[in-house]
């Protein structure tokens, strides 16, 4: 029997069979989707498959949802922040009794050990022992687990951001925040998913490598902002588009990129494109206001340091990421200009100013997560991709005295997410110069962060060309347990 109805009218039972299968109901099935409203997830309709940014629930029950890292670009010097060593300065100026310093840089190498300019002192009830250039970060000592025995043995920038961002030492290759996005999606749709800050001073050293998905599809490439506002530039349409103009002018673009992408099944890289600008059209409110801090109270923006000179352009980005966790963005990622913790010289003016620009900021993230009940399911991360040796680089005068690379014992901390507060973990040599206890290397902190996110490290793979492959990139990668709560 027919289902047709007078004047051109259909029933509603002819109304499904005749636009089950088509591009309405497909995006129908999307919205439903993105609402938690499906029972289950959509099936690809020609078995090619779709990669997007929709919420999913890892394999098991996790404690971390997003994650906040402060990456550090050119090695933090370890015993003169993290890591006291009386050794050196009792040994101060003599030679280093050791033959196995590897330095980056011969021409200014020198076998004189150097001493710490600054005291140390213990903070909070854990007893955490930090540097005198870290008086804020002490503030929060009961809240941040200390690692002093990390490793990733390259000695160079390059290789090793890419060890500790990509697990690997070669570049084109996904970064921590990719895999992050991969494996969970987004919980907005309104931000991107990724998003990394960088320095109104210019981009970090190595740049785009940083924010890289690598060889996984594009759409989990991160989004970089600018420091400054406006921090993305073009939101705003042209006076001629705003309102009902641009609504239609979407719906259009939403209809034809629909059928576009219908016709070009499994092309990754259209889909992320699309995924984009629909995004870019979702963000001309949402991230006005995401990044916009003038409704923050005053308490919050003195908790941060802004207003300071010495420390406000890294106060609005860690508060900026802070409302960007909050929002729903699953990974964010500050960086410093250049590789500025690079201390070969001067490093008796130059690690003072570094501190004091981001010592008030990085507690008050600890802090401000914790009061509004976000610390438990957010982790916070501190560190670069090396330290510094125990010996001086430089001998040309104390103000110029310097400390080159030393990748195979540094701090690093980390707080949240399923990370124990109040601990200090592993050790270095007497020297600060080589991890001997607990030692956590790079592909050990990877295993260790995603297990916080509910993964297996080695069963969270993306499958290329016939290989598996993950972020711990088969190195024998363990969990640290010890550091988890």
């Amino acid at each position: 029997m027919s289902t047709k109805l007078p004047n051109g009218l259909c029933s509603r039972r002819h109304f499904l069979e005749a636009g089950g299968f088509g591009l309405g109901m497909l995006g129908l099935s999307t919205l439903l989707r993105q609402d938690g409203l499906l029972a289950a997830p959509i099936k690809p309709l020609l078995g090619n498959e779709v990669f997007d940014l929709l919420p999913k629930q890892p394999p098991r029950p996790a404690k971390a949802k997003a994650m906040i890292s402060l990456f550090m670009m050119g090695g933090p010097s370890q015993m003169d922040l993290f890591d006291h060593k009386p050794m050196l300065t009792k040994w101060h100026g003599q030679k280093f009794p050791g033959d196995n310093l590897k330095y980056d840089n011969v021409a200014q190498a020198s076998p004189k050990v150097l001493g710490s300019f600054w005291k140390f002192s213990r903070h909070g009830k854990c007893g955490l022992e930090l540097s005198e250039l870290l008086p804020q970060l002490g503030t929060v000592a009961d809240d941040i687990c200390l690692i002093r025995s990390m490793k990733s043995g390259v000695n160079n920038h390059l290789q090793g951001m890419l060890a500790m961002q990509t697990g690997r030492i070669t570049a084109g290759n996904p970064t921590m925040g990719a895999w992050v996005t991969y494996a969970l999606g987004s919980e907005t749709k309104d931000l991107p998913a990724y998003v990394v800050m960088g320095h109104p001073g210019g981009l970090p050293t190595f740049a785009n490598q940083h924010w890289s998905n690598g060889w996984l599809p594009s759409i989990y490439q991160g989004t970089f902002v600018r420091a400054t506002a406006p921090h993305i530039l073009n939101l705003d349409p042209p006076a001629s588009l705003q309102g009902k103009p641009q609504e239609r002018q979407m719906e259009l673009l939403r209809a034809m990129n629909a059928e576009h992408a219908a016709n070009h099944p499994g092309e990754t890289d259209l889909q992320a494109r699309i995924q984009s600008y629909e995004l870019a059209g979702r963000m001309q409110l949402a991230a006005k206001e995401a990044f916009d801090i003038s409704s923050e109270p005053k308490h919050v923006l003195e908790l941060y340091g802004i207003g300071r000179k010495e420390c406000d352009d890294y106060a609005r980005r860690c508060l900026i990421a802070r409302r960007l966790v909050e929002r729903g963005v699953r990974y964010v990622q500050v960086l410093n200009q250049g590789q500025s913790w690079d201390s070969h010289s001067v490093i008796k003016t130059a690690l003072p100013t570094l501190c004091a620009a981001t010592d008030r900021p990085s507690a008050a993230l600890v802090a401000d997560l914790k009061q509004r009940g976000l610390l438990d399911s957010t982790i916070v991360h501190w560190g670069g991709e090396m330290g510094r040796l125990p010996v001086l680089q430089n001998d040309a005068g104390e103000a110029k005295w310097g400390r080159d690379h030393n990748t195979h014992g540094f701090s690093q901390w980390v707080a949240g997410g399923g990370f124990k507060g109040g601990l200090t973990y592993g050790e270095t040599d007497e020297w600060g110069h080589h991890a001997v206890k607990d030692v956590v290397n790079h592909y050990d902190w990877h295993a260790t962060m995603l297990d916080c996110f509910g993964f297996e490290h080695d069963k969270l793979v993306y499958k290329r060309n016939g290989a598996a492959l993950a972020l711990t990139n088969n190195q024998p990668a363990r969990v640290v347990r010890e550091l988890l709560s």
